[in-house]
């Protein structure tokens, strides 16, 4: 597909952040963008499974909450349980006070893509595929912008890059900006959770089918099974022409790290075993384990993976290209959405949540910078650039924060406490984990975080 040769802003990257800033940029009135995606087609896998509260809000903004929310299931609550017997039922009610969207919405990532890629259609936006960025430079007639160079050879001029370009971002590297781990003290030396193997599967026994979502705490091990909406079947038999009758399932383990790294693709013989080790007895493929008396096997499976739990923070948001080897900066802007400012842990569904919110939040603030380069010079108008980028950095930290405490108590190490108090830290977890589902407060307090209604 030929590509324009000048746009005011450059999108690169069609995943949900490059959609959702194309949208929200068309909601306040601005329309003068090209979106760009180095893929042939849009990716299939399913990845994030939930859009929390927060998210849901700033999606109503550019008009898709609704229809997601059509497609998706409403879960009213997490339950943690043990392999064995229940911890705690964590209900999404309490948010009712504070938002139209009391609960999590579980919908795959493919689907939430969906629903952006057809508001867009609708509104005129087309994606141009499949188009990699190799090089950026400086305009040689005016330093403001840049010139954008594509594998095939293409160019567009351009004032504004939003790199939406994951978490392997040509556009940040190019630019020269930082991706390290902020370091915390709860690094991954305190849990056991250092990757994790995501499957979507179908199970031969229809007992089940009887849950939406439930975690399973197990020694050195943290276990999760969430059932998909029907939505989904229906996507992928007109997407892959193969339906799926049953029920699809996600779930995901931690994949003990002495035992080597989690295959590309991991098989049905791979995730079977993390469930039969790790998962609730109810899902064994023993009958002499699993308390039905019958066995529970994986039927099928749709779609597996590999996640490396560790977390990454670009130095800053937004940066200027600089010209030729000098460290000024007075080129085009560059600004990082989504995987390519921040990633971490996929524990307590997070990551495309923010990333969706960097992205609608940063349509409102890009179009007022643009209008208010008419009046007053560029520097003067990037304070609104720098004061956004450093308020969306300040999100991230605390998000990475958060999903660093999910993981130390989901991959709990068993060992004592102290040698003076010889009880094992995987008891007292659950300890706490059972005093937490009484607690009316420390319920509220934990769905609250998840909901990122605090930290939106």
């Amino acid at each position: 597909m030929s590509l324009p040769r000048n746009t005011t802003v450059l999108i690169v990257g069609a995943g949900p952040t490059g959609l959702a800033s194309a949208l929200s940029l068309i909601n306040h009135g601005f329309k003068d963008f090209v979106v760009v995606d180095a893929l042939v087609k849009g990716d299939n896998s399913s990845r994030a499974i939930v859009i929390h509260a927060a998210t849901l809000e700033a999606l109503d903004v550019i008009g898709c909450g609704d229809e997601l929310v059509s497609k998706g299931t409403k879960l009213t609550s997490m339950n943690f349980d043990t392999r064995t017997g229940i911890l705690a039922r964590l209900p999404f009610d309490t948010l009712k006070p504070y938002t139209r969207h009391p609960y999590g919405l579980v919908i795959p990532q493919t689907l939430t893509e969906h629903v952006l890629v057809q508001k867009a259609a609708s509104l005129g936006v087309a994606v141009h595929r499949p188009h990699k960025v190799v090089g950026m430079k400086v305009n040689a007639d005016d330093t403001n912008l840049a010139d954008i160079t594509f594998e095939d050879g293409q160019v567009i001029t351009t004032r504004y890059v939003i790199a939406a370009d994951g978490a392997r971002s040509t556009v940040r590297t190019i630019a020269g900006i930082g991706f390290v781990d902020p370091k915390s003290d709860r690094g991954h030396e305190f849990t056991t959770l250092a990757q994790l193997a995501p499957a979507d599967v179908t199970f031969d026994n229809p007992v089940s089918n009887n849950f939406a979502f439930r975690g399973v705490m197990s020694k050195n091990n943290f276990f999760l099974c969430a059932s998909l909406p029907p939505t989904f079947n229906e996507y992928l038999a007109k997407e892959t022409g193969k339906p799926v009758e049953d029920r699809i399932f996600r779930v995901a383990c931690g994949a003990p790290i002495e035992e080597g790294p989690v295959p590309h693709a991991p098989s049905k013989a791979y995730i079977q075993n993390l469930i039969d080790r790790f998962g609730p007895l109810d899902l064994s493929s023993d009958p002499s384990v699993n308390p039905s008396g019958k066995s529970v096997s994986i039927k099928e499976i749709i779609w597996s993976s590999r996640v490396r739990t560790h977390s990454a923070v670009a130095d800053t948001f937004f940066t200027r290209l600089p010209l030729n080897d000098s460290s000024k900066t007075e080129g085009a802007a560059i600004l990082l959405v989504g995987d390519a400012a921040h990633i971490h842990s996929p524990i307590g569904g997070q990551g495309m949540n923010l990333g969706l919110r960097d992205a609608v939040f940063l349509g409102e603030v890009l179009a007022k910078h643009i209008k208010a380069t008419e009046s007053i010079p560029v520097s003067e108008a990037d304070h609104i650039l720098t004061d956004f980028v450093v308020e969306r950095r300040t999100r991230a930290l605390e998000v990475i924060g958060f999903t660093k405490k999910l993981l130390s108590v989901g991959g709990m190490k068993e060992t004592v406490v102290a040698w003076w108090l010889p009880i094992s830290k995987v008891t007292l977890r659950d300890w706490a984990l059972w005093i937490l589902g009484k607690i009316y407060y420390l319920r509220r307090q934990v769905i609250w975080n998840m909901s990122g209604l605090g930290r939106r």
